[in-house]
């Protein structure tokens, strides 16, 4: 591994330049920090460099450049003198390692060219131990809002869009716009509602682990493809489902690939656990914009919220500061749709299981937040309890909680039809022939 020393010399020689600081880290601890494990993965959203830890440990993460390369710099740290760094990926062509005298450890990322990093400590949350993250976001261009996005019919949110486009980019500002698009393309064609439907968790990010060994992102995957397949045979409706693999989504992105997609309700499938094996059956919660409904409801959502983190996604986004004014003047109605929908979700999944919460639970979960789209997360059970965790894995019990999700949100548009689309045309359909047959009503 060789030495490298504090200049930043070592093997690459004297023409190694300081590029730029990407930030200094600080805990505290009794004696060395271990590392155990280094990880690299690299995808759409960006690169992401994860380094676990046995204690928090004090770091500094620097680029130097001729040739281009990222260094992080861990104080009191220990690392095994075989321990094999993981292979290149990405703009990361090759990591290596290396000690320094009194407990230092240095990590080398030898890159394709300049890049920005972002680093931030993940504490033990019960599942995993203490990590070092590492990202290097895709860099995206942005561009200055064109006058004519502002030029959403005259609503609430389109005169806020007005005040607050000057300092967001185009895609941002998108929000407000997909009520107006609906609108007019259900006009003039009579369109399917749309349903996404997201399988929690993914990638690196396995989700809870139930005592068998079941991996919630596993469960939440199957149980959504059939949710997809149930709402794809409805006429009237198409499903599309979030992620369709084993591969890693941050939170926000979910929301970005439902408005995407038009999407007109937004359904997040999730299995969690709690420390309390006994407990089991199902729950559904909707946004809370006061805050939890309790404190159970609370430490769910900081569970499911810290899954960025998990995958090394910082959650200090600032990119969303129009998406956040619009929730205050727009997210009433959408938690109340969505308090509609969830109940009937709630009712028929009393129908094939227990229920753990009688009510539709409110929390703070970030998949939740969209401004524009009703949504709802629905916990299927605990798989934290044995009964639970095995019915999970049954394919028939999968089927089954996957019909009554899709029976309650079928209801739900049903009794409150989207005008301008087909399920609207079924709706009116039904009801004029209610009407006018009461031996059909009864059907």
């Amino acid at each position: 591994m060789g030495w490298l020393n504090r200049r930043g010399i070592g093997r690459w020689g004297v023409g190694a330049t300081l590029a730029c600081v990407a930030g200094v880290g600080i805990a505290a601890g009794a004696g060395p920090a271990r590392i155990n494990d280094v990880r690299l993965w690299s995808g759409p959203e960006g690169t992401r460099l994860v380094i676990d830890l046995s204690a928090p440990a004090r770091y500094s993460v620097f680029t130097l450049g001729n040739p281009d390369r990222v260094v992080i710099d861990l104080d009191q740290a220990t690392i095994a003198s075989r321990k094999t760094m993981p292979g290149g990926q990405g703009p990361v062509h090759r990591v290596r390692s290396g000690t320094r005298p009194g407990h230092d450890v240095r990590i080398v990322l030898d890159t394709i060219g300049p890049l920005a990093p972002r680093a931030f400590n993940v504490a033990a949350d019960g599942t995993a131990g203490h990590r070092l993250v590492v990202e290097f976001p895709v860099r995206t261009e942005t561009a200055p809002v064109k006058t004519e996005v502002a030029k959403t019919p005259t609503n609430a949110a389109s005169t806020l869009a007005t005040v607050v486009a000057p300092s967001i980019t185009t895609s941002t500002v998108a929000v407000p716009m997909l009520a107006a698009t609906k609108s007019v393309a259900a006009a003039n064609n009579g369109r399917d509602i749309v349903v996404a439907v997201d399988a929690g968790h993914g990638g690196q990010d396995p989700g809870a682990i139930g005592r068998g060994g079941t991996y919630e992102k596993h469960v939440t995957l199957a149980i959504a493809r059939k949710l997809a397949q149930a709402i794809d045979r409805e006429d009237g409706m198409r499903a599309v489902l979030i992620r369709d693999n084993d591969t890693f989504v941050s939170l926000r992105n979910r929301i970005r690939k439902a408005r995407e997609h038009g999407a007109d309700m937004f359904v997040s499938i999730h299995a969690d656990s709690v420390r309390d094996r006994s407990v089991g059956g199902s729950s559904v919660y909707v946004l809370s914009t006061r805050g939890a409904s309790d404190e159970a409801a609370r430490w769910l959502a900081e569970r499911e919220n810290a899954a960025d983190l998990v995958g090394g996604v910082s959650l200090d986004d600032k990119n969303d500061v129009l998406a956040s004014v619009l929730l205050d003047v727009t997210q009433k109605e959408s938690v109340s749709n969505s308090v509609d929908a969830a109940s009937n979700v709630l009712t028929s999944l009393r129908r094939v299981g227990d229920v753990h919460r009688t009510r539709v639970q409110h929390a703070g979960f970030v998949v939740l937040k969209s401004p524009d789209i009703p949504s709802m997360l629905v916990e299927t059970a605990f798989i934290s309890n044995p009964t639970d965790e095995k019915r999970l894995r049954d394919r028939e019990q999968q089927q089954r909680i996957a019909d009554a999700v899709h029976y309650g949100v079928r209801g739900y548009f049903y009794e409150n039809p989207l005008p301008g689309t087909r399920l609207a045309a079924l709706s009116a359909a039904r009801r004029s022939a209610a009407a006018a047959s009461p031996t059909v009503a009864g059907r």
